[in-house]
């Protein structure tokens, strides 16, 4: 009863859309590198400066997780939700990342299907999270969670796929090697992404 009279604070909501907007805003970026190769180093300065503001985002939620008596979630909940959405875009940037450090010139076969998975995945976690203040729609939200975990598996799938054609038919080591981690690294992206749906339904199970 006294909960409910002490005012909760919603600006965590508004914190998780915005998250979640600059993470479909940087799975934009990480196609749009692997789509033309040519143009990967503008995409990738723009997915770091994307990458940079969600961390803003982040370390605003962590303040005022500290600074809120009464929090519309658990506090838990919330600390693992942004810190989950936030390392998805951290592995997004890390893939753009090693484009530069290895002097990747072409797209590693299937890595463009793998950061498609890595959009799709970042916008069906968007419309779960903008779905989460109103825990009254708990089978849309769920259904949003499942598509996320379908998503993961297709990526884990495509991923067992690619790195074990590269091991077939790539004749150079070390562009195997360059490639190998690339893949790792979307599929890590996908992997973050199955631990926000992960966190939502448990928060459903838990306020709905």
């Amino acid at each position: 009863m006294i909960g409910r009279l002490i005012p909760r604070e919603e600006k965590f909501f508004v914190l998780f859309r915005q998250s979640a907007e600059l993470m479909v805003e940087g799975a934009h970026a990480l196609r749009d590198i692997f789509a033309n190769m040519a143009e990967a180093e503008q995409h990738a300065r723009r997915l770091k400066d994307i990458e940079h503001r969600a961390d803003e985002i982040t370390h605003r939620t962590i303040e005022l997780l500290h600074s809120t008596f009464i929090t519309p979630l658990d506090r838990e909940d919330i600390h693992q939700l942004i810190t989950r959405m936030d390392d998805i875009l951290d592995f997004f940037e890390a893939a753009a990342q090693r484009i530069f450090l290895y002097d990747i010139k072409t797209s590693p076969p299937n890595s463009r299907e793998l950061a498609e998975l890595c959009l799709k995945m970042a916008e069906t976690i968007q419309m779960t999270v903008n779905s989460l203040e109103d825990l009254k729609n708990r089978e849309a939200i769920l259904k949003h969670c499942i598509e996320i975990n379908r998503l993961e598996n297709e990526a884990d799938h495509l991923y067992r796929v690619s790195v074990a054609k590269l091991f077939r038919e790539e004749p150079d080591t070390r562009q195997l090697i360059k490639y190998k981690e690339i893949y790792e690294i979307l599929e890590t992206a996908t992997d973050r992404g199955e631990d926000v749906a992960n966190i939502i339904e448990g928060i459903v199970l838990e306020y709905a």
